[in-house]
């Protein structure tokens, strides 16, 4: 899994004129995250070119199971996020 300081180090070797410092590559990594989950709380959600579009979706209440009682309980409402793959990253992933 690519880690933030790869994902940091990467940005400053594809932009060394830019990024001229690991701080202020990691500064760019931190508001790019933030404005994403900004975007995606805002219940907009949010597309990213090439790569996919990330939505903000209500997982309803179900019944389920205490697996060491057996009891039945009710599992409340939650939101999650929701991930879809964009049509160009599923042909480069397979060809």
């Amino acid at each position: 899994m690519f880690t933030k300081t790869q994902f940091v180090e990467s940005l400053r070797q594809a932009l060394p004129d830019v990024f001229t410092t690991k701080v202020s590559a990691e500064k760019a990594f931190d508001v790019f995250c933030e404005t994403l989950a900004q975007g995606i709380k805002s219940n907009e959600g949010v597309r990213l070119p090439n790569v996919g579009s990330f939505a903000l979706s209500a997982r309803a209440s179900r019944t389920g199971r205490n697996p060491q009682t057996g009891q039945e309980i009710t599992i409340p409402e939650k939101k999650v996020v929701k991930f879809t793959t964009s049509k160009t990253l599923k042909e480069d992933l397979n060809p």
